[in-house]
C-alpha cells in the first residue's frame, strides 16, 4: 500500500530531523553542549533581558514542565543558566541565560552556522526559502 503524502511527509521530516540534529549535536559537543540545550539558550538569548518564564521557554522548545526541568537542571549546573524561583508558583519561575552561556551559545552559534551550510549545501537559496515558506504554512 503507497503511503498518503501527508504520511509520507511526515516520516521523512522525522528521519531528516533526527540526521540534523545528530549532526548538530556532533559540531556542537565541542561547546560542551547539544543541540536540545542549544535552542534553550538560541530563545533565552532572544527574549528581553536574555530571561523567560519557564512555562513560556517549555512551550517555545515543544517540551513538557517536567521535560524543561530536565533539560534546565545540568545547564544550570554549567552556569549556562539561573532559574529564579517562584514561591507560590513553579511554573512561573524565571529562567535566564548567564553571561557564560551567551558566551558559548555565542560561540555555538557559529558552529551551528556552519553546520546548517553544510546540511543543506545541495539546495539553492530559493529553495530553501520556498521550504521555509511551506513550513510557515504546516505550523
Amino acid at each position: 500500500m503507497e503511503l498518503p503524502a501527508s504520511l509520507s511527509l511526515l516520516t521523512e521530516l522525522a528521519s531528516l530531523s533526527s540526521a540534523f540534529i545528530k549532526q548538530a549535536d556532533r559540531k556542537l559537543s565541542v561547546h560542551g553542549i547539544s543541540f536540545a540545550e542549544f535552542m534553550v539558550m538560541h530563545h533565552l538569548s532572544k527574549a528581553a533581558d536574555l530571561t523567560m518564564s519557564r512555562t513560556e521557554l517549555a512551550d517555545a522548545v515543544s517540551l513538557s514542565p517536567s521535560g524543561i526541568t530536565k533539560k534546565l537542571n545540568p545547564m544550570q549546573k554549567l552556569h549556562l543558566v539561573e532559574k529564579e524561583v517562584n514561591q507560590r508558583d513553579a511554573r512561573f519561575s524565571l529562567v535566564k541565560l548567564t553571561t557564560t552561556g551567551v558566551e558559548i551559545y555565542n560561540d555555538a552559534l557559529v558552529s551551528c552556522i556552519h553546520c546548517a551550510n553544510d546540511l543543506t549545501e545541495n539546495v539553492t537559496g530559493k529553495q530553501l526559502n520556498t521550504l521555509l515558506e511551506i513550513f510557515a504554512k504546516l505550523k
